[in-house]
């Protein structure tokens, strides 16, 4: 599958969005991570330090903020397994927006707590990402709600482009990249940005190993789908979406160098490795970029300063006990 060259978000159209999504959105940080046994510089794009404590608030208010004042009035809706959903909030809250959002059942408590306590009506359903979307369609069809989706969408993308943006803003020559993917919105705007600033640099996405529909898409050229059943089973419960979107796949095709998948194990060991080197409190999604620079180092490129994003914190309290206490890998 291809996307028309002029199809993909531009920088004008990345710095557009920085500028929309100033007074929501915060620029995070990078922190040195300097992880024993790698002499390379390692840096970590803290996006769990949002005010959702995830990246999501980045595309949804990119996304809110463009519609006109008959469309706030309609409400918007969303379906998400929590950080989009925390993010729709948020950013509807801002401009005085009904949020609905559309939850499975299995979404951790914390996240769907939080969703609450941002204002939004949660409709729960059953774990498939697909029967998110479709009982999402039935309410835009029975009340006119406004689509927010979590990351097919050129304005999602370009939202989530601004980390990009801002990691080279940072660290100018930065060599490599890894973000998380799932449905690809992150990757797909970050590879993007990064790709049109510094195009020698290189790009990497990373998912688990247990929902690796995007690297089995990129390996062959063309979306696949995986069962809700195999998705489900990675500790990283922001990464099970079942197939990567036909515009992220479009950009990641056009701008990334290759996908990492990585174990549970190695999930839980980067999020204790993270905690113990830079501080930052990483829910498991966030997690999966440093994994691959500890463990698959054999599957990257030469580098001298490389940026892993942690895309959230949002992780559950007996969840975090249970990771710094269990044996390391």
């Amino acid at each position: 599958m291809t996307i028309a060259t002029d199809s993909l978000v531009s920088l004008e159209t990345i710095r557009e969005a920085a500028a929309r999504i100033a007074g929501i959105a915060i620029k995070t940080p990078l922190v040195r991570a300097p992880f024993p046994g790698i002499a390379a510089e390692i840096w970590l794009k803290a996006e769990s330090l949002q005010p959702i404590g995830a990246f999501k608030i980045r595309g949804a208010a990119n996304k809110i903020l463009q519609l006109t004042p008959e469309e706030i009035a309609r409400g918007v809706i969303t379906y998400s397994s929590g950080n989009h959903a925390q993010g729709v909030a948020y950013a509807a809250r801002a401009v005085g927006a009904k949020a609905v959002i559309v939850m499975p059942s299995n979404a951790p408590a914390i996240k769907r707590a939080a969703t609450l306590a941002f204002g939004a009506e949660v409709v729960d359903v059953g774990n498939a990402s697909s029967e998110r979307l479709a009982v999402a369609e039935q309410l835009v069809r029975e009340h006119g709600y406004i689509v927010v989706p979590p990351y097919d969408d050129e304005k999602i993308i370009a939202g989530q482009a601004t980390c990009g943006l801002e990691i080279v803003e940072q660290l100018p020559d930065v060599d490599l990249v890894l973000s998380p993917v799932s449905g690809g919105g992150l990757l797909s705007g970050v590879a993007a940005a990064i790709k049109q600033l510094r195009p020698n640099a290189k790009v990497f996405g990373v998912e688990p190993e247990l929902a690796g529909d995007t690297a089995e898409s990129f390996r062959t050229g063309k979306i696949v789908e995986w069962p809700a059943e195999l998705t489900s089973r990675t500790i990283a419960d922001g990464l099970r979406t079942q197939s990567v979107g036909v515009r992220n796949f479009g950009h990641i095709q056009a701008f990334v160098d290759g996908i990492i998948t990585v174990s549970e194990a190695e999930i839980r060991a980067a999020m204790r490795a993270i905690i113990a080197t830079a501080r930052l409190v990483p829910e498991p999604s966030g997690a999966v970029a440093t994994a691959a620079l500890l463990f698959h180092a054999d599957q990257l490129p030469p580098y001298r300063k490389a940026v892993a994003i942690v895309s959230g914190g949002n992780v559950a309290p007996e969840l975090l006990a249970k990771v710094l206490t269990e044996t390391a890998l």
